[in-house]
This record gives C-alpha cells, structure tokens and sequence, in this order.
C-alpha cells in the first residue's frame, strides 16, 4: 500500500512509549536519543509547516505534559541537562530531538547521510521539524563510519567509536530512515545493549524478519540481518528500541542481573 494512501486512510491507533536511554560514562552523560519536546501538544505553531502540522494531526495522537520534559525527566534520575556532554540522535524524527535545547552544551551527534534529508525540499513531510533542529544553539556534529577489520562491525561497512575507549559503538543501519544508527554497548558489568532507535519497534519483529510499514524495505531487511548476526555473535545481546514498551522492562531485568545501574526515560 503506498505510503500516503495508509496515513490517510488508516482507523486504528497503537500507543507507544518513547524511550530516551540515559548512560554514565566517566567523561560525562551520554543520552541514546532526545525525546519529544512537550510544547508540540500545546503551541499551535510548534509545527511552521501547513503540510507537517496537516500529517501531525492525522498521524498521531500525542500524550504528553510539562512534566514530561527531558530536563525533568533527568532530574528524576539525579541529573542536569548540564551533565549531558553527548547526544547520540538515532534518527531526526520529532519525537527523538524535541529535547535538544535542554541541552545547548551537548555535542550531538548524527550520521552525515540522516543529516542529508535537511536539504530535501519539505523534509516536515516525513516528520523532520527543521525549525526544531537548525537551532543556533545546537551543536550538532555529522559523523561518518570508518572502515573497520572487526569482525562484529565489518558487515555493517563501518562503524564510529563514541567516547574514543570502545564502550559505546555507532553503527549503520539505515531503513527507517536514510541515515539511522544503532548504538553498541559494551562495558564490564553488564551484557552488550544495542540501542536501535526505529529500526524496528518491537524486537520480535526484528528476529523474525518482520518489517514495519514505514521505510525502505530493502534496507530494512538488510539492517535486520546485520543485526541477527550480531546478536549470533553476541548470545547474550539485549535489543532496545525506541517504542518498544517491553524494552524498559528488558534493560531492568539485565541490569539488575549484574547488580549495576543504566536508566531509560519515557514519555
């Protein structure tokens, strides 16, 4: 069904989290993403764009408060927004940047080809505020993949180490959106995690090769394999993506098997 035919169409509505992953490293908080900003509920002109606010509506029902803030969601946890030195964006959807101008003094970090889609003539139509992104005071850094022997890494044709000692790796994997990237965790006391963003939005779907609607299928069937084989590589390998409400439950269940401490945010 093209694309557009089912957002106009379509009658159901599915409720989802979304899930903002917040890691301490010794050089300071790294977030897997930066949540949706809770002025897009209220602010009639958050979206600038006729056609962007026309599909926000259509698509999506949002359930979201002041309370529901990436910065009161750190302090939950114990945390300012200036403790975040890095913001690893999956992908420039709205739901995983709004929360950005919390955090004017983080590096933010986004593929180079994700970043692409900036100069495509309305990229609000496929969910891409540019107003919420091109702020002057983000400092967003476009990174690229360097070619690697590692076995875990090579099928993915590159990878970019996040904190320069190897315990968070950027990896490739585009469907969702032309530039998508996972991140790989691996740290002494607890199993290797793999943040996905959209790349899938339930891990079921991944193992059995079952794609979502929205995306290139092509690429998406060939970032699923890529991970399949990584988590042959890595048995003990914990997927966690974005809108996966099973996904909190599941960094929980491996973090309190090795008795250490990693936080995910949700709205």
């Amino acid at each position: 069904m093209p694309r557009w035919w089912w957002v106009l169409t379509s009658r159901s509505w599915v409720e989802v989290p979304i899930n903002v992953y917040v890691l301490e490293h010794r050089d300071g908080v790294v977030l897997f993403d930066a949540g949706m900003d809770p002025a897009i509920a209220t602010d009639p002109n958050y979206v600038s764009s006729a056609i962007g606010r026309f599909f926000l509506r259509r698509l999506f029902r949002l359930h979201i408060g002041p309370d529901d803030s990436l910065t009161k969601n750190l302090e939950t946890l114990g945390f300012t927004p200036g403790d975040v030195r890095k913001v690893i964006v999956s992908h420039l959807h709205f739901d995983h940047v709004g929360g950005i101008a919390d955090v004017p003094q983080a590096e933010l970090l986004v593929s180079r080809d994700e970043w692409r889609q900036l100069s495509d003539p309305h990229p609000e139509r496929d969910f891409i505020l540019r107003d919420h992104i091109e702020l002057s005071s983000a400092k967003w850094h476009q990174i690229d993949f360097a070619p690697t022997r590692d076995p875990l890494f090579a099928p993915f044709g590159g990878c970019y180490d996040v904190m320069g000692d190897r315990s968070m790796t950027l990896l490739p994997t585009p469907g969702h959106t032309p530039g998508s990237i996972s991140m790989l965790v691996r740290t002494e006391g607890f199993p290797p995690l793999l943040f996905v963003g959209d790349l899938t939005y339930e891990v079921d779907l991944l193992l059995k090769d079952q794609v979502p609607r929205t995306g290139d299928e092509a690429q998406l069937r060939s970032s699923f394999a890529k991970v399949r084989a990584l988590k042959e590589k890595l048995p003990d390998l914990v997927i966690l993506p974005a809108h996966d409400s099973a996904a909190t439950k599941a960094l929980r269940a491996a973090v309190h098997s090795t008795g250490c401490s990693m936080s995910a945010l949700g709205h």
